[in-house]
C-alpha cells in the first residue's frame, strides 16, 4: 500500500488560544507502545506528519508546563488519507484534570532556553529507585557522594518539590531525596534561569514534580527491590479520581548498607620545620528511612480548585569508623601514632503540609492563587569518639561524645495573580510571598574523666545556635509570544531580615537588606526546527545556619571545622545563550553560559602550627573568598535512529577564574569537565535495556575535586499485559565510586582519596494496577 497518509493540525493554548511552538507530537498505531514517528510544531504551532500507511492511529501532544493531550480514533484510508485535526488545545498542567487513558512514552529529555526537563517515566533506570538515583542521570545535574545535587557550572543549587522550596526546610535534603520513591515522580525540571515567580536564592533550581494521579478510576503500583550489598526498598503509589476530585498517596521504605575507605596525605610547611600526616580510615553504616505522601485535589466549582498535600519522612542510621594517623618527620620517619574509633546513632523526621487555592477571576483566563506551606523537622545525632595516642612509646587515651539536637520550623505564604492581555496574546503575572524560618541547633560536647569515671560537659565546645529568617518578596512578570518570538521579562524584590545568637552570649543582628533580581528570557523559533535563546538574571546565595554557625566540629582534633558568622550574601550575574536544532530523529542544543559572582561563599582551609609543639592543625571554615568568573560550554544532544533505539549525551566544559583579596593562594584559574552519556533500546518480547555513564572533574578555590566514572546498566522485562515488570540493574561496573581531592594553601598541600561500596547488583519487581471508571469524553475537536 502507498504511504501517502498525512495527519496535521495546530497546537494552541486552551486559555488565550496562543500557538505553542516546539510541542512534541508523537504518532502511534493503535495497540502499540512505541511511536512510529515524532515531530515538533513550528513557530506558529502547526504540524504535518506525512508518509503514513493506511490504518488506525492515535497521537499524543506534550509540552513542558501543559497536560498531555491524546487524540484517539484517527483513521487513514486510501480514499481519505489526509486528516486535518484542526486546533488542538493544551491546558495548563496546574489546572487540568483531563483523563489520560493510555500511558505513552514521553521523550526522555525536553529542552528549553531556561532549562531541561527529564521525564522520569521514560527511563528504565528510574523504576523502583529513589529520587537520588534518578538525579544521577539527569542532564546538567551532578550528585556527590553524600547525595547532594547541583547543576553543572552553578556554585549553589536549590531543590524544590512541586514548585515549593524543600532544601532549606529540612535538616538534610539528601535524606529526603534518598527515600523519595522514583515511581511517585512525574518529571525533574532543571531551571538554569528560574522565572521571577521563584525565590532569588541559588544560581539554579532543581524542581521535582510529583505525580498527581489524575486518571479516571483507581490506579497505582507496588514495587520491591534488593541489592547484593544488603540494600533494599519497597514502595507503593495509588490514586483515585472521581468526577470533580482526585486523591493520591504513596508510601516507601528504604534500607541501605554503606562501606567506605579513605586515605589522606598532608604536607605541612613552616619556616623552621616540615612534617607530614598520613591518615587511613574505614567506615561502615546502616540507614533506614520511610516516606509517606498524601494529596487531595477538589474542583469546588468550575472556577475554583483547592489542592492539599502532606509529606512525612523518618530516617534512622548507625555507623562506626576507625582511622589511624601517622605523624611523619621531615625524613618521613614515624614519630607518633594516633588511633581513633567513632560510633554514631542518628534519627531525623520531617513533616510538611501544602495547601493551594485557585480561583478563575474572569472569563478571559485571569486567575488568583493562594498558597501556604508549613514545615517542621528535627534530627538527633549522638556520636562517640575514642582516641589513643602513642607519642614516643607513651600511650594515653581520651573519650568524647557529641549530642547534636537540631530543630527547624518554616512557613511560606504565596499570593499570585496572572491574566492574559492584548487579545489574550500576552500574559502578565504579579505576586507577593512571605517566608519565615527558624533553626535551633543545640550541641552538647562531653569529655570523659577517667578519675571520676564520669562525663563532664565541655563548656568551650558546647553551644546552642538560634537562627531566625524573614523574607518578604514581590514580583511582576510579562510574557509575550507572537510569530515565533517569545519574551519573558520580570523583576523580583526581596527584603531579608536575619538574626542569630549563641548561648554563650554572642548576638548577631544582620541589618535588613533589599535585593532586586531582574530576569529576561528571549526565544526565537524559526524554519520549523531551530530555536535561539538568550537569558539574563541576577541570583543570590544567602549564608544560612550551615555556614554561619561557629560551633566547632572537633571529631578529628587535627582537622576541625566551623562556620563563619560574619559572612555576607553573594550575588551572581548570569547570562546564557542557547541554540536548539531539532530533526525528526535527533536534537542538538549547545549552550554558552557566563556568570560573575561577587563575594563567593566557599569552604576555606588554613593550617596553623600549635604553639609549643610540632603539631599542625587544619581549620576549615567558610568565607567570602573573592570573585569568580565562570564561562561554560554545555553540549546536549539526542539521537534516535529508530523508534526503538535512543542515545543522549551532555558535556560541560567550565572555565573558572578566582580572584581574592583574602589570600593570594586563591588567585587561580582552572577548567572543570563533566560528561554524561545515556543509551536505551527497546528489544523484542517486551524487553528494554538502558545505560548511563557519568564523569566529573571540578575545580575549586583551593584545588580540585576529581571523581571517577560512574555507571548504571539496566534491563527490564514486561509481563501480564505490561502490568508486571522485572528489572535488573548493575551499578558502577567499572569499580566502586571514588573521589580524589587536591587542596593547596600557603603552607600545606593535601591529597585525599575515598571510595564507597557503590558497585551493586539490584533486582526489582514492580506491578501496576488500573481500574478505569466510565470514561469522560474529551471535548470535540473543531476543524478549521
Amino acid at each position: 500500500m502507498a504511504e501517502k497518509g498525512t495527519i496535521s493540525g495546530k497546537v494552541v493554548e486552551e486559555v488565550g488560544g496562543l500557538s505553542i511552538p516546539s510541542a512534541i507530537v508523537a504518532v502511534y498505531i493503535d495497540g502499540t507502545e512505541q511511536p512510529v514517528t515524532t515531530s515538533a510544531t513550528d513557530e506558529d504551532g502547526f504540524f504535518s506528519i506525512k508518509n503514513l500507511k493506511p490504518g488506525n492511529y492515535r497521537i499524543k501532544i506534550s509540552f513542558v508546563g501543559y497536560a498531555p493531550l491524546i487524540v484517539n480514533g484517527i483513521i487513514i484510508t486510501e480514499k481519505d488519507s489526509d486528516r486535518n485535526l484542526g486546533a488542538l488545545k493544551l491546558s495548563s498542567e496546574q489546572n487540568s484534570l483531563q483523563e489520560v487513558t493510555i500511558t505513552v512514552q514521553k521523550p526522555a529529555i525536553e529542552f528549553g532556553a531556561d532549562g531541561v526537563t527529564y521525564n522520569v517515566g521514560s527511563s528504565v533506570l528510574a523504576e523502583g529507585s529513589t529520587a537520588t538515583d534518578v538525579l544521577k542521570n539527569v542532564p546538567m545535574v551532578q550528585v556527590d557522594i553524600d547525595g547532594n545535587a547541583t547543576i553543572a557550572g552553578k556554585k549553589s543549587t536549590r531543590v524544590f518539590i512541586d514548585g515549593k522550596p524543600s532544601d532549606y526546610m529540612t535538616s538534610n535534603i539528601a535524606d529526603l531525596l534518598n527515600v523519595l520513591p522514583s515511581d511517585a515522580i512525574e518529571k525533574i525540571e532543571v531551571l538554569t534561569n528560574p522565572p521571577a515567580k521563584y525565590s532569588g536564592d541559588g544560581e539554579g533550581i532543581i524542581n521535582i514534580v510529583m505525580k498527581k494521579g489524575f486518571k479516571v478510576g483507581f490506579n497505582g503500583n507496588v514495587g520491591i527491590a534488593g541489592g547484593i550489598q544488603g540494600n533494599g526498598n519497597a514502595n507503593t503509589n495509588a490514586s483515585y479520581r472521581g468526577k470533580n476530585y482526585a486523591i493520591n498517596g504513596s508510601a516507601a521504605y528504604r534500607y541501605n548498607v554503606g562501606r567506605g575507605e579513605s586515605n589522606s596525605y598532608r604536607e605541612n610547611f613552616f619556616p623552621d620545620t616540615t612534617f607530614y600526616y598520613d591518615q587511613k580510615g574505614a567506615s561502615k553504616s546502616k540507614s533506614r528511612g520511610a516516606n509517606f505522601r498524601l494529596g487531595f485535589d477538589w474542583d469546588i466549582t468550575p472556577k475554583q480548585n483547592i489542592r492539599v498535600s502532606t509529606n512525612y519522612n523518618d530516617n534512622k542510621s548507625s555507623s562506626n569508623s576507625s582511622n589511624d594517623l601517622r605523624y611523619l618527620s621531615e625524613q618521613l620517619i614515624q614519630n607518633r601514632l594516633r588511633n581513633q574509633t567513632n560510633t554514631g546513632d542518628g534519627k531525623s523526621n520531617n513533616f510538611v503540609v501544602n495547601a493551594d487555592y485557585k480561583l478563575q477571576t474572569d472569563t478571559s483566563g485571569g486567575s488568583l492563587s493562594i498558597g501556604l506551606t508549613f514545615n517542621t523537622n528535627g534530627s538527633l545525632d549522638l556520636r562517640s569518639f575514642s582516641t589513643t595516642y602513642q607519642p614516643l612509646g607513651v600511650s594515653r587515651a581520651t573519650l568524647q561524645q557529641n549530642n547534636n539536637d537540631i530543630g527547624n520550623n518554616g512557613l511560606t505564604l504565596n499570593l499570585d495573580y496572572d491574566k492574559p492581555v492584548f487579545k489574550k496574546r500576552d500574559r502578565v503575572e504579579f505576586g507577593l510571598a512571605y517566608n519565615y524560618r527558624k533553626n535551633d541547633n543545640d550541641l552538647l560536647v562531653e569529655n570523659f574523666n577517667f578519675q571520676t569515671q564520669q562525663f563532664v560537659t565541655n563548656n568551650r565546645l558546647s553551644n546552642q545556635f538560634l537562627y531566625n529568617e524573614n523574607i518578604l518578596a514581590g514580583y511582576a512578570s510579562y510574557n509575550y509570544r507572537n510569530a515565533g518570538w517569545g519574551v519573558k521579562t520580570g523583576v523580583r524584590t526581596e527584603l531579608t531580615d536575619v538574626a542569630f545568637d549563641l548561648s554563650t552570649g554572642e548576638n548577631y543582628n544582620v541589618k535588613p537588606y533589599l535585593s532586586v533580581f531582574p530576569n529576561l528570557s528571549l526565544n526565537r523559533f524559526f524554519r520549523k526546527r531551530y530555536n535561539l535563546g538568550a537569558t539574563y538574571s541576577i541570583r543570590i546565595n544567602r549564608p544560612r545556619e550551615n555556614t554561619l554557625n561557629p560551633q566547632v566540629n572537633n571529631v578529628d582534633t587535627l582537622n576541625i571545622s566551623y562556620g563563619n558568622p560574619n559572612l555576607s550574601p553573594s550575588y551572581t550575574h548570569q547570562m546564557d545563550i542557547s541554540f536548539g536544532a531539532f530533526g525528526q530523529k535527533w536534537s542538538f542544543t549547545p549552550r554558552l553560559s557566563y556568570s560573575s559572582s561577587q563575594g563567593v561563599i566557599e569552604r576555606f582551609r588554613t593550617v596553623i602550627l600549635i604553639p609549643g609543639s610540632t603539631t599542625a592543625r587544619s581549620e576549615s571554615t567558610f568565607d567570602n573568598v573573592g570573585t569568580n568568573n565562570s564561562l561554560a560550554l554545555i553540549l546536549i544532544g539526542n539521537y534516535r535512529p529508530t523508534n526503538k533505539i535512543s542515545a543522549n549525551g551532555n558535556f560541560s566544559l567550565i572555565q573558572s577564574k578566582y580572584t581574592s583579596k583574602l589570600n593570594s593562594a586563591l588567585n587561580r584559574d582552572g577548567i572543570s569537565v563533566r560528561g554524561t552519556f545515556g543509551f536505551s533500546m527497546q528489544l523484542p518480547q517486551k524487553t528494554a535495556f538502558e545505560s548511563n555513564l557519568n564523569y566529573a572533574n571540578n575545580v575549586s578555590a583551593q584545588g580540585r575535586n576529581k571523581g571517577s566514572v560512574t555507571s548504571s546498566f539496566s534491563a527490564r522485562k514486561l509481563f501480564f499485559s505490561n502490568r508486571l515488570n522485572l528489572r535488573v540493574t548493575l551499578n558502577d561496573i567499572f569499580g566502586n565510586r571514588n573521589n580524589t581531592v587536591y587542596n593547596e594553601g600557603e603552607n600545606f598541600r593535601l591529597q585525599s582519596f575515598s571510595t564507597n561500596n557503590t558497585q551493586n547488583f539490584i533486582f526489582s519487581l514492580n506491578y501496576r494496577f488500573t481500574k478505569i471508571a466510565k470514561k469522560i469524553p474529551p471535548p470535540p475537536v473543531s476543524k478549521p
